[in-house]
């Protein structure tokens, strides 16, 4: 069967097997049969082409890495685990977001930290300026959900009027191009704070504030599914909430 994945890959970018064939430094011949008798070329060549085409090497080839290759790079996405989300430092947030080229996410209930840090309010809006998509997922403090984790969180009411403070903070944001504020009302298991290929993670532990829960700073491999399966799971809860207008 051909590859029509990667032979989409190529018309979505207007390239030609030439060019592909050129920049990774094979025959054309060889890339046309790795199109139309979907051949696997070497890792080497994988990559080469995963990178070039700016798509994951196992949507191309998803039956090409074994469960070992999978495990292996996957465990080494993880780049440092923190036991504490206080216990990271505070450089590292501006470095995420500062080193980002292409697009930022922000998946959080209120992450009042964050919207209460001007530097970082300032990084975000120069990304926006300078081309990056930035989209911040904030909690529906109407929503039962979250009604649900300030409760078990002890805090009551409280989460709720975070989220209304942190809309209010975020007010010069939200009026930048760029820059998308969307409203969510899902049972939120992990924050995520994405730029590019670099995450962190703040894991949700009942009964702990996120603040004291363990935290992972994640990188994006060629093979990895980490990373993957946490952009999988903030693209579902950006597509089911709700947008915020820019004068809410």
């Amino acid at each position: 069967m051909p590859n029509e994945r990667l032979r989409a890959a190529l018309l979505q970018r207007g390239m030609t097997l030439a060019a592909l064939a050129e920049a990774i430094e094979v025959d054309p011949k060889t890339v046309e049969r790795w199109i139309t008798q979907d051949r696997t070329p070497y890792r080497r060549h994988r990559y080469a082409v995963a990178s070039h085409l700016g798509v994951d090497e196992t949507y191309l080839w998803p039956e090409a890495l074994t469960k070992e290759q999978i495990t292996s790079a996957s465990d080494s996405e993880l780049v440092t685990l923190y036991p504490h989300r206080w216990a990271v430092p505070r450089d590292a947030w501006g470095r995420l977001f500062a080193e980002a080229h292409n697009e930022i996410g922000i998946l959080v209930y209120s992450g009042v930290f964050l919207a209460e840090d001007t530097g970082a309010q300032r990084i975000l809006a120069d990304k926006a300026k300078a081309g990056v998509r930035v989209r911040i997922l904030l909690g529906d403090p109407e929503s039962p959900q979250v009604a649900e984790c300030g409760d078990d969180e002890g805090i009551g009411d409280t989460l709720a009027s975070k989220i209304q403070y942190v809309i209010v903070l975020y007010k010069k944001l939200r009026a930048l191009d760029n820059i998308e504020f969307r409203l969510h009302g899902t049972v939120l298991y992990n924050s995520i704070y994405f730029a590019d290929d670099q995450m962190f993670v703040n894991t949700h532990v009942y009964g702990v504030g996120a603040s004291d829960a363990p935290f992972w700073h994640l990188r994006r491999l060629p093979g990895g599914e980490v990373v993957t399966t946490y952009m999988e799971s903030f693209e579902r809860v950006w597509e089911a909430a709700k947008p915020l207008p820019p004068g809410d």
